[in-house]
Formats: C-alpha cells, structure tokens, sequence
C-alpha cells in the first residue's frame, strides 16, 4: 500500500495541483479506499484509530478539492434536493396541516440527527479508542444545554408552522416571513437550536466526536445551506426579507426583540451574518 501510494497519491496529487482532472479523481479515489482499509482495520483490531480520524479528515478535503478541479466550484446546490428542496407549502392548507407536519418533522430529524447519528458515533469512538476525559459537570452542562435549545427548537417550530403557512422543511417553507417569537431575536433560531442540541448531546454521552459532528454540521449549512435559503427569502419577500436580515443576527442572537414595525434603517455597525 505504501508503495502505491508514491503514485496514486504523491505523484497524482502534484499533477492535481497543475490542474489535470485525472490525476485529481485518482489522488481522490486512492485516499478514499485507503480511508476505507484503515477504518475497517480500526473497527477489526481496535488500533490506529487515530489514523483513521485523520485519514477521514483528508479524504473529505480531498473530495472538495478533487470537485473543485473537475467542476470549477462546490455544486453546493446538489445539497438542495428531496426533503431539502426549496418549495412553498401549498397555499391554503390547514394550520394543523402545519403544526402536523412540523411535529413529524421534528420527530423524525430529531431522532436521526440527535439520536441514530450520536449513537453511531459513539460506537466507532469506542471501538476504535478514541476516548478523550472530558472537564466534569460536563453532562450536566449538556442536558440543561439540550434542554434550553430544545425549548427553542420547539418554540420556532410551532411560531413558523402557525404564522408563517408552512412548515421549517425546505420542501415546504412558510409561505410567509416570520418575524415573531425567536425569529425577533435571531434569524435562524431552528439551527441555531439544532447545533446547540448537537453540542449537547456529546456533552451528555461524554463524546468529543459528536461535538465535533455538531460543530461540522453548523459550518455545513452556514456555507452550503444557508446561501441557497436566503437567495429564495429575498426572491420571494424581497425589501422586506433585506430589512430583517439587516437588523436580525444569523447565529448570535440580539439582546432585545427587533420590532415588527421597526423603520428599515439599520443600526450602525450592525452585522447581517
């Protein structure tokens, strides 16, 4: 394997950097299924767990980069398929259509993303050593965290599905701009809530990984995500989506509610992001 990877990766990866789309498929391809072999060696023996981490790392870096060189930027819009597509709910439809709707919503993602996904985690973690002592009071910090994000993560659910003719989903956004409950003090309170709950239950499983994953999945939609949502809000409400997003924070939320009515100067130094 070593001396293939002189090659398929040394070799293919300098001729990647000069531009050749080849050479960056096979660099990419090559980190990929060694990737592969090492984490299935780690999962088998429970040793070189740390090199699998690490080749996990790059093997995602090389993903970018190799999609980089072939394509000429991230497709991050290939992200925006299914369940993710951006489309307004059907107009007219029942608001228990939505709070319905929203509930299942927040079961299912809930359940996959806070529960199925930390639980694998966990599992390879332990298997494969990568325990690291976490401070104590941890856990206790993590389920008061989960608690209070929660909260949020509910509140937002249930403002947007009864104020806003539609559901958090993408594929079948409010129909209408939300201005209420925590979106007057943030503009994206359901992610913002999502991460810290991420956050929280690596906290409570005593797991560096699941932060970590939390903490990937918040640069994931703020970069990938989040451009495409915003690009549809100023479509669909134009001045009145700008007004907001010049007053309202995207992550750090404002001390004091912005007000529905407020004139549509912003306050100096005011951040949109």
């Amino acid at each position: 394997m070593a001396s293939l990877d002189i090659p398929l990766f040394v070799i293919a990866s300098a001729l990647a950097a000069t531009g050749i789309r080849a050479a960056a498929v096979i660099a990419t391809g090559w980190t990929l299924l060694v990737t592969v072999f090492l984490a299935l060696f780690a999962v088998a023996t429970t040793e070189a767990g740390w090199g699998a981490v690490l080749m996990t790392a790059a093997a995602a870096a090389s993903v970018l980069a190799a999609t980089v060189i072939v394509r000429g930027s991230l497709p991050t819009h290939w992200l925006m398929v299914g369940p993710f597509r951006i489309r307004p709910a059907s107009p007219g439809a029942a608001v228990r259509r939505h709070v319905g709707a929203t509930a299942l919503q927040i079961v299912v993602f809930w359940g996959l993303a806070l529960g199925v996904v930390p639980a694998v985690i966990v599992w390879v973690e332990t298997r494969w050593m990568l325990h690291v002592p976490i401070p104590a009071g941890a856990c206790g910090a993590g389920v008061a965290l989960f608690i209070v994000a929660s909260a949020v993560g509910l509140w937002s659910g249930a403002v947007m599905s009864t104020q806003g003719e539609g559901t958090p989903l993408p594929i079948a956004t409010a129909r209408r701009l939300v201005i209420r409950g925590p979106y007057r003090f943030v503009r994206n309170p359901m992610a913002v809530a999502g991460i810290a709950q991420g956050v929280a239950v690596g906290m409570m499983l005593s797991s560096w990984l699941v932060v970590l994953y939390a903490a990937c999945g918040s640069v994931v939609w703020n970069a990938a995500i989040r451009p495409h949502e915003e690009r549809d809000l100023e479509a669909r409400f134009g001045d009145e989506f700008l007004r907001y997003r010049e007053r309202v924070r995207c992550w750090v939320p404002r001390l004091t509610p912005v007000a529905v009515d407020q004139p549509a100067a912003s306050p100096a130094g005011a951040s949109a992001e």
